[in-house]
């Protein structure tokens, strides 16, 4: 059993005393596991960076086998880990397509977009695209949002409002007395607004189903704290502006 395939990176461990065994999300394989003999070499560490776009041949005897890889670097994202925000966007999402991207189940339009999201990284606006890419995540694996009416009164408009459990829009005139347990709905989540605060109250509420629907159906694995540090420093950076 073999293939080759062009894929990013997503997590490297060590494996005895010179191998290693890494994930890569390849478009048509997904998320995929294998052993790289020599992994653990000074030369090859500088290669198995989370991040790095690799050119990868599997092999192995059987196919539900752990199976090889060789590898060859394409395309080194050394340069985002030169500065903390965008250090903290790269290891967000390499941890989150880790720990909820079931193994071997190809998401070629996620893969396709996490790519783009990780060029727009030299750019200013990159924050947006990636609340929007937890949005295609959380629906590609089946909890996607409906923010297209109210749950309640099936209005378009005046939606100001998420249900914390059914991660539908909820109008003004709906919400009433319950508004208060319910998620704000941030402009950003449609992509009609790039402003910090509001990038943070879309991330709040992807944050929410994150930890609420998509952890609970992976297990008792807890949402990876990497994607904590980029609220976190999202929130101070806003909080240096003010």
């Amino acid at each position: 059993m073999d293939w080759r395939e062009e894929g990013l990176l997503l997590v490297t461990r060590r494996h005895g005393e010179s191998a290693a065994i890494i994930e890569v999300l390849t478009q048509a394989h997904g998320r995929h596991a294998g052993i790289v003999r020599g992994g653990a070499s000074r030369k090859m560490a500088a290669v198995l960076q989370p991040g790095t776009q690799l050119d990868v041949t599997w092999r192995a005897r059987l196919e539900d086998h752990l199976g090889t890889f060789s590898v060859e670097p394409l395309q080194s994202r050394a340069h985002l880990m030169s500065d903390r925000k965008t250090l903290a966007g790269l290891n967000a999402m390499t941890a989150l397509l880790s720990y909820a991207l079931p193994e071997r189940e190809a998401h070629a339009a996620l893969y396709r977009q996490t790519l783009t999201v990780l060029d727009m990284m030299d750019g200013e606006f990159w924050p947006l695209a990636y609340l929007r890419w937890e949005l295609s995540l959380l629906e590609e694996l089946g909890f996607g949002l409906d923010l297209s009416s109210c749950a309640v009164t099936g209005a378009e408009t005046d939606l100001v409002f998420i249900s914390p459990k059914s991660g539908r829009a909820v109008s003004a005139e709906a919400a009433g007395e319950w508004a208060d347990k319910l998620l704000p709905f941030s402009p950003a989540l449609l992509g009609q607004s790039a402003e910090p605060e509001d990038i943070l109250s879309g991330l709040a509420a992807t944050g929410h189903f994150l930890t609420t629907r998509l952890g609970p159906s992976i297990g008792t694995k807890p949402v990876p704290l990497a994607r904590q540090r980029l609220v976190d420093i999202l929130q101070k950076e806003k909080g240096s502006v003010i």
